[in-house]
């Protein structure tokens, strides 16, 4: 079963910052902000995920958030202003997820 993620995260150190959107992207999520990540993942690679960003983190100095949604409660979230870079995102990725 997939389940929609937003993976937001805060880290100190380039390298490691880049090493954390790199295996986002790996993971087949989508940059939506400079460091924020949207997509569908199956439940046992979100845990793998986790598993993966805390492994390449400073964790007293790093943070990575991975909130999992289900489609009902995925479809109620409101972004107001201008919510996604439109460098990164476009219409039709929005389309996937909206």
């Amino acid at each position: 079963m997939s389940v929609l993620v937003w993976i937001l995260y805060d880290v100190s150190a380039d390298k490691r910052r880049n090493k954390v959107a790199k295996t986002c992207k790996q993971y087949g999520l989508i940059r939506v902000q400079k460091s924020v990540f949207l997509g569908k993942l199956e439940r046992n690679r979100f845990d793998e995920l986790a598993e993966a960003c805390l492994s390449l983190i400073d964790e007293e100095t790093d943070s990575v958030y991975l909130f999992p949604f289900c489609q009902e409660d995925f479809r109620a979230v409101k972004v107001l202003g201008q919510g996604f870079d439109k460098k990164l995102v476009n219409d039709e990725i929005l389309q996937q997820f909206f």
